[in-house]
């Protein structure tokens, strides 16, 4: 294995001749993407990997740069790099929307289309533009992720996911979230509900898909048709789901629409 293969836990799956990398968002790993990608195995090749900092990555390799987007963009950059990847098409989850499109726009090249489920530009709230969190959010979310990481993770899985805490879905999720490095889990929240990338959605020159769910307790209604509104050559569509993880909580929707993405354009 190379050292990016064993630095982010690359793993490539399926047949075919048409890329996508899936990458998962803050607190999680590339399992979350278990009740989607078998869909996808006979028709096309899939890259998975691990943000480094997260899941079987390499630990060792976390560093400064990843207190910003600067060392995720890096991360799906190398990757690209490693293994020659060309007309990726990237399906990112969360966070992953901007840090895809941020790849995106600094290697335009590579890329055919970025798919975005959940993306927010920006989670804070700034005048008229409604993020969805005040900086005491942030700050009190923050805390307790130092304090009680446990605490944090037992009340975020099911307000993430919009379904009681008793379902496999989000007891599932809240392992995982615990099996994170808190340290660094909490420098990945940092980086995420400071990250605003709204000055640099105009840059953006690769055709992007804007999936919101319509009911999402993390980013709010107005910010799916402020991202269509301010990324150019982008779709814009609202599952009629309910939570922030739909490749989770309705995988059968989730797939049916990635699936149309696909092979449109």
């Amino acid at each position: 294995m190379n050292v990016i293969s064993l630095r982010n836990n690359v793993n490539i799956v399926g047949q075919g001749n048409q890329l996508l990398i899936f990458a998962h968002g803050f607190g999680c790993e590339q399992s979350m993407w278990q009740y989607i990608t078998p869909a996808f195995l006979s028709e096309y090749k899939i890259v998975l990997f691990d943000y480094v900092g997260a899941g079987n990555s390499d630990l060792a390799a976390y560093n400064a740069s990843y207190r910003t987007a600067d060392g995720y963009v890096q991360d799906v950059l190398n990757i690209i790099d490693e293994f020659q990847l060309e007309d990726v098409i990237f399906i990112g989850h969360s966070v992953s929307s901007m840090i895809g499109m941020l790849a995106a726009i600094e290697r335009p090249e590579a890329f055919k289309k970025v798919i975005m489920i959940g993306p927010s530009p920006c989670y804070l709230n700034d005048g008229d533009y409604e993020g969805g969190f005040d900086e005491e959010d942030i700050q009190e979310l923050l805390q307790t992720m130092e304090m009680n990481f446990s605490g944090w993770a037992s009340y975020m899985a099911p307000f993430a996911l919009g379904q009681e805490n008793n379902t496999p879905n989000v007891q599932n999720l809240e392992r995982v979230f615990v099996s994170q490095n808190p340290h660094i889990a909490r420098e990945f929240a940092d980086m995420t509900f400071h990250l605003d990338c709204r000055s640099r959605l105009h840059e953006m020159t690769v055709p992007s898909v804007i999936l919101q769910c319509a009911e999402d307790s993390i980013v709010p209604g107005p910010i799916g048709h402020y991202l269509h509104e301010h990324l150019p050559y982008s779709s814009f569509e609202i599952l009629d789901v309910k939570g922030h993880y739909p490749h989770i909580s309705h995988p059968e929707v989730t797939i049916e629409r990635l699936k149309h993405y696909i092979k449109e354009g």
